[in-house]
């Protein structure tokens, strides 16, 4: 372990502390939540990085014992020896991954829009089975959820929906769903029996707080229109939806859910800064990486992410080669032996990426 390392770690622990203890910290709510991830990720690096250090004077002792030693005591001290360099192994393998590159989001809340594509109304209708599996799954891991618009299609399906994925590990289970979902099934608008594909398309974004991404007003034209749908009985007969455009992006968020104009802005804002907030994030990585594909494509089945196959109970995730024969079982929340794979993947890539660069 270099101990100029572990020192500076130590050194910065300790400042983090003391900005945890600064009122002009503890009153800004950025810099507080900054500061608290950092005391966390130190707190884990320091951990480990003292356990190796601890090892690894273990291990020069033994080995300065051994020079001493003799008989019976020598195989002692060997298998002292053997047990730390294993010991050694271990943390250098820990601490090498605790030393990965970290998401910028990681302990925020998820926004999730799932909006049906290519398929008609059977497109529709499998956008609300992926709504659905997100809301089951999300109740299995204790998160709440929250739905900021939801616009219902002729036969039960669903448009478009737009709803807030609340928990500490949200956007780290959540964030690899974005893409297009294909499935395959004889839908209940085929009379002949024949299997349909579509596709529905998914976009996860990370919650934006209000101090992270600024807008300013000048910057927004905001709309207010008559509801539609179904709703109470202000929702048709006052202009309370609400639709905001920012100018310089060109992004457009509309809202109607709500009875009231303000709630419905408040609600546009809240996804308004969520793809602001992901627009600078990958303006970031695109210019650490030349080829860069956004998470929706077009929404076309070519684009695929994951199949559901209803016929053969299969789900398929394309990117990492995964096929589950339970489809049963994921529509029904059962997510995670996905998401894991999907996770360890994300993991290995950036240990091949860290080696090549060492």
């Amino acid at each position: 372990m270099d101990r100029e390392r572990l020192d500076a770690w130590e050194r910065e622990y300790q400042a983090v502390l003391d900005d945890l203890g600064d009122p002009a910290v503890v009153g800004d709510q950025s810099r507080l939540r900054d500061a608290s991830r950092r005391h966390k990720d130190l707190e884990g690096l320091l951990t480990v990085a003292r356990r190796l250090s601890q090892a690894e004077e273990n291990m020069a002792t033994a080995r300065q014992m051994l020079t001493e030693a003799s008989g019976e005591d020598r195989d002692v001290v060997n298998a002292e020896i053997e047990q730390a360099a294993g010991e050694i192994a271990e943390l250098e393998d820990e601490l090498s991954l605790l030393l990965l590159p970290k998401d910028p989001n990681v302990g925020r809340n998820v926004i999730v829009e799932i909006r049906g594509a290519e398929g008609g109304e059977e497109a529709n209708l499998f956008a609300r089975d992926l709504f659905e599996m997100y809301r089951r799954y999300a109740e299995r891991h204790g998160w709440r959820v929250e739905v900021l618009s939801l616009d219902p299609s002729e036969r039960d399906g669903l448009n478009e929906v737009t709803f807030v994925v609340k928990g500490a590990d949200a956007w780290t289970r959540m964030k690899n769903e974005g893409g297009t979902h294909r499935v395959q099934r004889v839908p209940v608008t085929e009379s002949q029996g024949r299997i349909h594909t579509s596709a529905a398309t998914v976009m996860a974004l990370p919650e934006a707080d209000e101090v992270e991404v600024s807008i300013d007003p000048a910057d927004l034209r905001v709309d207010v229109f008559r509801s539609t749908g179904p709703g109470g009985q202000s929702v048709n007969t006052t202009d309370s939806a609400v639709r905001i455009t920012h100018l310089p992006t060109g992004i457009v968020v509309s809202m109607q859910d709500e009875k009231s104009q303000i709630q419905n802005r408040a609600r546009a804002l809240q996804v308004l800064r969520a793809r602001l907030l992901k627009l600078e994030q990958d303006r970031v990585a695109a210019e650490q990486s030349e080829q860069r594909r956004s998470q929706v494509g077009g929404g076309g089945r070519s684009e695929k992410i994951r199949t559901y196959n209803f016929k053969e109970n299969r789900v398929t995730d394309h990117r990492v080669k995964l096929t589950l024969h339970k489809l049963d079982r994921v529509l029904e929340g059962d997510l995670d032996e996905i998401v894991d794979v999907l996770l360890a993947d994300e993991r290995d890539r950036q240990i091949a990426t860290a080696a090549a660069r060492a």
